[in-house]
């Protein structure tokens, strides 16, 4: 089977990757990549080398890129990650988030129309979303696959709209898709503008560790390679047609985290208890920032066996050591040298 997976080099799409990669040698994994600032190939040189991997630079929102490589690696599948996901950059520039997580969806549902042209056996489209399409919760209740979407944000309204033109896509045309929607992920390889590796980074530097508000609003955060394990799951034993929504069960409020987090970063680097939590800085909240997210993942744990195998704590570790073990990988993506050396490899964008 030849399986396309957009955005594998960003930090959910990498450990996808890896996992198809390693796990199902049969399979034939294409990564394709647009490498803007959030795609990084060092998040996968331990398995650039592998037979049954090949990597693909290119632009959903390119149609014409598209039905080239559907024409010449006769893609039987799809896992599309390939989106900008940050929530402060869809308020600053909106319009680059409707074209590649819009019109680039788009872009990929009418590639895999036109190349399996009706004949959709063993055929699949999944779709990979967010919970945010959701809109936010007040202190009690769970987002369900049935929740109404209600997105705050440029960037959940792009995943909200990308959404209903994959299931557009299989009720007017047939096309065989599944969809989850994930809540919030950490760990390795995860971009440091995101909280908890911004976090980390900061408190490493002595630098200020910005939290919005007061602090209060409240995630339900997975570690990635359950997230990466989940699609896995879905990818193999889940319904055409079906939503399945994919949580850590595991709520935390923002300054909750980051206390544990300071706490955490003052055992591994030898500093006295207490030390990192007075970089915390309170700034000016997000504009429309959504008070709580939750996901009820019944569906998924009861139809598919699945469940989230490291709890919040252990994981948090295994984040802080990996940042703390690859200060080199750190470095380059916070100085923005890998994107240098990757326009040089295979040209500007």
């Amino acid at each position: 089977m030849n399986i396309l997976i957009t955005g594998g080099a960003g930090f959910i799409g990498s450990h996808v990757v890896r996992l198809f990669v390693e796990s199902y040698p049969a399979y034939r994994i294409f990564n394709l990549d647009a490498l803007t600032y959030a795609g990084n190939l060092q998040n996968l040189v331990d398995i650039e080398g592998k037979p049954n991997y090949t990597f693909l630079k290119g632009d959903i929102t390119d149609a014409s890129f598209l039905e080239g490589i559907f024409s010449e690696h006769r893609f039987e599948a799809v896992i599309h990650l390939a989106a900008e996901s940050h929530v402060d950059r869809s308020i600053a520039g909106p319009m680059a988030f409707v074209e590649t997580n819009v019109l680039g969806t788009v872009n990929l549902l009418e590639a895999c129309r036109k190349a399996w042209v009706g004949d959709y056996a063993d055929k699949l489209f999944y779709h990979v979303s967010t919970d945010e399409v959701y809109g936010s919760l007040g202190a009690e209740g769970l987002f369900t696959e049935s929740t109404p979407y209600d997105p705050r944000s440029p960037y959940s309204a792009s995943k909200a709209a990308s959404d209903h033109f994959v299931r557009a896509w299989h009720h007017t045309y047939g096309l065989p898709v599944k969809l989850s929607n994930c809540s919030n992920n950490y760990g390795p390889h995860h971009f440091p503008e995101k909280l908890i590796p911004l976090a980390i980074h900061n408190i490493k530097e002595n630098r200020p560790v910005p939290v919005y508000g007061r602090g209060e609003n409240v995630r339900d955060w997975l570690y990635v390679k359950d997230h990466a394990r989940a699609i896995d799951a879905i990818f193999h034993h889940g319904q055409v047609g079906e939503t399945y929504n994919v949580g850590g069960v595991n709520e935390w409020r923002n300054i909750d985290l980051v206390e544990l987090l300071c706490d955490v970063m003052d055992e591994r680097l030898g500093r006295e208890q207490g030390t990192s939590r007075k970089l915390i800085t309170f700034v000016r909240d997000r504009a429309g920032h959504d008070a709580r997210y939750a996901i009820d993942s019944s569906k998924l744990m009861e139809e598919l066996g699945w469940e989230p195998s490291v709890t919040f704590e252990e994981g948090l570790r295994k984040t802080v050591d990996w940042y703390l073990e690859n200060t080199q990988w750190l470095e380059e993506v916070t100085s923005g040298h890998y994107q240098q050396y990757y326009a040089e490899q295979y040209g500007e964008r």
